[in-house]
């Protein structure tokens, strides 16, 4: 498996942490991958077995190298505590909330079946997939902790 994390400390309680970052409209204005977020079917928000579609953009010496529209579906929920989806049936999302201090630890972190290869060469290699995506992680995070703490 290829895994990857990123934590960052946001001075808010965990149910407006989770109430924030399970509301996937909202994932466009952090994400640098992740350009807009939307609900489909009959689903209007977080529960276990909503799906919603993301639209993305794979960015590399400032250009789009690859833009592309998944769909996911909710695996797990509790809110203040985790929220869990699979992309594609392919890479599992997940972010987990535990109190600390006066705030919350939030925990985003991947993980995918590692491929093989040519194609394990060029993800891993060439286009240092896991790093970068464990540096917009890191950067997701940031933007996150900056809205919720200016509400």
């Amino acid at each position: 498996m290829t895994q990857g994390s990123a934590s960052i400390e946001i001075n808010r309680d965990p149910a407006t942490v989770f109430a924030a970052i399970a509301d996937v409209t909202r994932m466009g204005e952090w994400s640098p991958e992740c350009t807009s977020g939307r609900w489909v079917a009959d689903a209007t928000g977080p529960a276990v077995g909503a799906k919603f579609e993301g639209d993305n953009r794979l960015m590399m010496a400032g250009m789009a190298l690859k833009k592309w529209t998944t769909t996911s579906e909710v695996t797990a929920c509790v809110p203040g505590e985790l929220f869990e989806f699979v992309a594609e049936e392919y890479t599992t999302w997940r972010y987990e909330f535990e109190p600390a201090g006066t705030g919350t630890k939030v925990t985003e972190s991947y993980e995918y079946a590692t491929q093989s290869g040519g194609q394990k060469f060029m993800y891993d290699t060439v286009m240092r997939r896991p790093a970068s995506m464990v540096t917009g992680m890191k950067k997701t995070l940031e933007r996150i902790k900056r809205a919720i703490e200016s509400q």
